[in-house]
């Protein structure tokens, strides 16, 4: 009744307002008086608003207004009516009229300082600034109690560290820890199992939520375990919930297709545990002192396998490599070409390291390296892909874990790039968004390296040969032989290690067709490994070695998942299959407060790693292409081969990859329609089911977000650059043509250039020659370059007609440097997922437009006259009035 009330009083003001305006002879005022009794009687607000208008032109029609009157008139109309254009008496004019007036009519559009609040609306908003002004005092309250805990602990244990903690005294009482693990196991089942009603669960969650809210702000390990704690219990009671009350047994089509989601949601319960506990208590391993001896330090051969790159790629990781700091009679480097190439040879020949080859290619890269085992001879292998560039301090970084323990059989140091990856390239956020990989090596082989689970990535990595030699060398029966051959070093009781310091950086993929085709081959390995040596029956390894294995293969596994999260929705809005089989009101408050609690808990743990609802994003573009390899490899895991990642490649222009995202395109399609037909069942359909629509249309609504996002990748930006500038922050100095020498700081640097910040402002020209003056150590190098670009106290140098000598030196006092990489963590601040969100949801704006800019020829006219009905239509829409009237 208040409602309908309201929206009489709006109407009679706008009518008060507007027709006082011309209102100015007897006749007129006689008419509206009538005409206003009668609307009065009847209340009819929505015909009063509808009829306003055109009343109001009627009128104009026989009353003549001086200009002033017309004018106010004019301006007063515009700004109720600010998308009505001249002139105004068309069709689309009208049915813009007809809306706005509905719009001003159903709608109170005044400003809060002008518009009459009723009571009850005075008593609901006072209601909700007070439970606002509680949840900010709680929030405090909490935060302070937690702190003060914590501090406690801190200063029982003397330390900060998980351990300690759990090491203390009163933890060394067998019959104490017994009782308090029971209790705990019991409280979380009773928590878990226990059926709430609507009111108890709304309760038990807001608390939960709460808490976590709360603890996201408290540093320390025991915080984060008590929010893995509660998004565990949240969690699992939500599948208990959605096992036991939930599958509609009454309709066979929704039966099947919420056992898919329910098999789908515990899929991802399990990655979500296995995750938790992964990374519960990352170890940060510190690199061990070797001693000063260096007679003792043991003999180290350098492989670096390659296939089809071109030299311009093999030539820096060559070069660097025999740059690294260790006795020259201990270090072999040997270039392993499998493409058997002339200037391969000639170049290793010229630069003096070994060049390998072999009759066949079998068993492609493992095939390689093994074949190499066999013609040399070094205590310990250095392993680098062809385009990764070593730093000088490798080896002084990671053969102390070596030395320090005889056990050890691998130390594995992080991937980096120096390229922008696809995502990161392709949507302009290279160095503002964590990429793909940081997740894993910034924290996942961390957490690996905490339960002695590190993995072999390949490349960036020592083993010990003898180590090798006992498990048959490197694994040659799936396709990732990286992670297999630490499989079976571990299976055998020896040691695997991770040293989180960047000590060499390569190129990212160079399109996203390439990086797809990376991870496909990922995924069949972890696919075989899973099929020919599962590491949860086999022989040697621990429990945490078996659940960390067991999480990255089931990673890999994640295609047809996704793909039901992506289309799941979708049932009850096509064939209203109502496949969570609950009201409404315990539909959202089982999954939005658990999914909420999740991403509280995610955003904490991985920080800066990796940025909440990205990840999502990556595994809808990969999840199509994943899923056909790892089904096949599950049932043959000897079919496929081996591709080569290629690398250094160049895109001449612009362009969309339309192969690539065909299935998402599709899926992103058929959400589109599906919240389209969602708009239409709201207004006509069964109003009994508007809730669970409602639900099912939000659902929809974020998978086209990430699916919009997911199209933006495949826009492909244009890559001319041969050479990728690396950001830089170290001194030198350059001599000009007049014999003036001037300090200067390196800001960036490539294979064939350098950007150079000067302490003043300078008189440097274009083409004019300098003299680059750089060191390393306590030797200084000169490099003949020429300037290529000034801006203020910016100069832009290009390397022309380096030698051997000269290439070698530029890249020891660049690339090799021992700092070169170690600030490859500090760009990111930690995640905000309130920022994450819009930036995805900005990104998915960016694909649509993608979709558009990138047609074919022959669907631009489609799209161009879809997007101007679009445009038209969304031009009809009301809009708030552009200044509100002031009312009596």
């Amino acid at each position: 009744m208040s409602n309908k009330i309201s929206s009489v009083s709006v109407s009679q003001r706008l009518l008060k307002v507007l027709l006082s305006l011309v209102l100015t002879k007897p006749l007129v005022r006689f008419v509206f008086i009538k005409f206003h009794g009668y609307y009065n009687q009847h209340k009819m607000s929505l015909l009063g608003a509808f009829l306003l208008p055109f009343f109001v032109l009627f009128l104009s029609l026989f009353i003549k207004l001086d200009n002033n009157k017309k004018r106010e008139i004019k301006h007063k109309l515009q700004r109720l009516y600010p998308h009505v254009s001249q002139p105004v008496l068309t069709p689309s004019n009208c049915v813009r009229i007809v809306l706005q007036s509905i719009y001003l009519a159903l709608f109170n559009t005044t400003t809060t300082s002008q518009q009459h609040i009723t009571i009850e609306q005075r008593k609901t908003w006072r209601k909700i600034t007070r439970s606002a002004r509680l949840l900010r005092l709680a929030d405090s309250k909490l935060v302070r109690s937690f702190k003060v805990l914590w501090l406690v602990a801190k200063k029982q244990t003397k330390t900060k560290s998980y351990k300690a903690v759990s090491r203390s005294s009163i933890w060394q009482n067998s019959t104490l820890k017994v009782a308090f693990l029971t209790l705990l196991i019991f409280a979380v089942a009773v928590f878990i199992t226990v059926p709430f009603s609507i009111e108890a669960q709304a309760v038990f969650i807001s608390l939960i939520l709460v808490v976590a809210y709360s603890l996201r702000r408290v540093e320390g390990q025991i915080a984060t375990i008590v929010m893995i704690t509660l998004s565990v219990t949240t969690s699992t009671r939500y599948l208990w919930w959605r096992y036991t009350d939930t599958l509609n047994w009454g309709d066979p089509l929704a039966l099947a297709l919420g056992i898919g989601l329910l098999l789908a949601e515990s899929y991802a319960w399990l990655v979500l545990i296995l995750g938790f506990f992964q990374t519960i208590n990352p170890l940060h391993r510190k690199p061990i002192a070797l001693g000063k001896d260096t007679a003792n330090w043991p003999t180290v051969d350098i492989y670096i396998p390659t296939y089809n790159e071109p030299l311009e790629v093999v030539k820096p990781t060559t070069i660097a490599a025999q740059s690294i700091d260790w006795p020259a009679d201990k270090l072999n480097i040997y270039i392993l070409d499998d493409g058997k190439r002339p200037e391969f040879a000639e170049f290793a020949k010229q630069i003096g390291v070994g060049y390998l080859t072999r009759p066949d290619n079998k068993h492609a890269k493992a095939g390689n390296m093994n074949h190499a085992m066999k013609v040399t001879n070094g205590d310990y292998i250095a392993i680098f892909d062809c385009d990764h560039i070593p730093a000088r301090s490798f080896l002084q970084m990671t053969m102390g874990q070596f030395i320090n323990d005889s056990k050890v059989c691998l130390v594995q140091t992080p991937h980096h790039f120096f390229s922008a990856d696809p995502f990161e390239r392709n949507l302009k956020n290279h160095r503002k968004i964590p990429n793909e990989n940081m997740l894993f090596y910034g924290l996942i082989q961390d957490g690996n390296d905490m339960w002695d689970a590190t993995f072999f990535c390949g490349s960036c990595a020592v083993l010990r040969r003898s180590a090798l030699e006992e498990i048959g060398g490197f694994a040659v029966e799936t396709v990732t032989e990286d992670a297999h051959t630490a499989l079976r070093m571990q299976r055998a009781g020896y040691k695997t290690t991770y040293i989180n310091i960047p000590q060499a950086a390569g190129l990212a993929t160079d399109s996203l067709s390439a990086h797809v085709g990376q991870r496909i081959r990922w995924a069949r390995g972890m696919a075989q490994i899973f099929r020919l040596d599962n590491p949860l029956f086999g022989k040697g390894l621990n429990i945490a070695q078996r659940l960390c294995y067991l999480n990255a293969m089931l990673h890999f596994l994640s295609g047809i998942p996704r793909i039901v999260f992506l289309t799941a929705p979708l049932a009850l809005i096509y064939f209203n299959a109502q496949i969570i089989y609950a009201p409404f009101v315990a539909i959202f408050l089982y999954i939005v407060p658990t999914l909420l609690q999740v991403k509280i808990t995610n955003s904490r743990i991985q920080g800066k790693y990796r940025y909440s609802f990205w990840g999502e994003v990556y595994e809808s573009v990969l999840a199509w292409y994943i899923l056909k390899p790892t089904t096949v490899a599950l049932i043959n895991p000897n079919k496929g081969k081996f591709n080569v990642t290629e690398k250094g490649g160049l895109n001449k222009q612009d362009h969309y990859d339309w192969t690539i995202s065909k299935p998402y395109i599709i899926l992103l399609l058929v959400n589109v329609l599906g919240m389209t037909y969602g708009v239409f069942r709201l207004l006509f359909g069964d109003s009994s089911q508007t809730g669970v629509l409602v639900i099912s249309m939000l659902w929809a609504s974020y998978n086209v977000i990430i699916l919009g996002a997911a199209v933006a990748v495949a826009a492909e930006a244009k890559q001319v650059r041969s050479s990728h500038r690396i950001k830089a922050n170290f001194p030198a100095a350059i001599r000009l043509a007049n014999g003036r020498t001037i300090k200067v700081k390196i800001t960036d640097y490539s294979n064939n250039g350098v950007g150079l910040e000067t302490e003043h402002n300078h008189l440097c020209r274009v083409n004019d020659k300098v003299e680059l003056l750089m060191s390393r150590g306590l030797k200084q190098f000169s490099f003949p370059t020429y300037i290529c670009n000034t801006r203020d106290k910016q100069l832009g140098l290009t390397l022309r007609d380096l030698d051997l000598e000269k290439q070698t030196a530029f890249i020891q006092c660049t690339f090799s440097r021992a700092d070169a990489w170690l600030d490859w963590q500090e760009n990111f601040k930690h995640d905000k997922p309130s920022y994450s969100f819009s930036h995805v949801f900005y990104t998915s704006i960016k694909g649509f437009k993608n979709l558009i800019f990138h047609a074919p020829n022959e669907l631009r006219p489609a799209i161009a006259f879809a997007s101007r009905v679009l445009y038209f239509v969304a031009s009809l829409l009301p809009k708030k009035p552009t200044k509100v009237l002031k009312t009596s």
